[in-house]
């Protein structure tokens, strides 16, 4: 029995740091300068902002690994959803989003 529970437990501290290690875990500075953290959910990663007007908003939501990710995510003012990538290189992470893959933004946030 005790070796069972230090086997699960052994597997559940190698399940986080494997997550820790994925290069988009973290907070970012927004280009308005908002904090937003980017952590694992589900099976892939989450975007929340941290602080601004729109804190404790979700809006971003990827999968992926390797410093490549795509997904869902929301401009928090214009309560739009758009598909998305986002690709980390370093301490910086750029996102873009696009309408029906033709008209598309993009941002580059650096890690805090």
């Amino acid at each position: 029995m005790k070796s069972t529970l230090i086997s699960i437990t052994a597997l559940l501290m190698s399940t986080g740091l494997a997550s820790a290690a994925e290069p988009i875990v973290g907070h970012w500075k927004t280009t308005l300068g908002d904090t937003a953290a980017i952590e694992p959910c589900g099976s892939g990663f989450c975007i929340t902002l941290k602080s601004g007007k729109h804190a404790g908003g979700k809006i971003g939501a990827f999968e992926g690994g390797d410093g490549s990710y795509s997904g869902k995510i929301t401009d928090p003012d214009a309560k739009k959803t758009y598909n998305g990538t986002i690709s980390v290189s370093g301490d910086t992470v750029t996102l873009k989003g696009c309408v029906m893959k033709v008209v598309c933004e993009s941002q580059k946030w650096s890690r805090q």
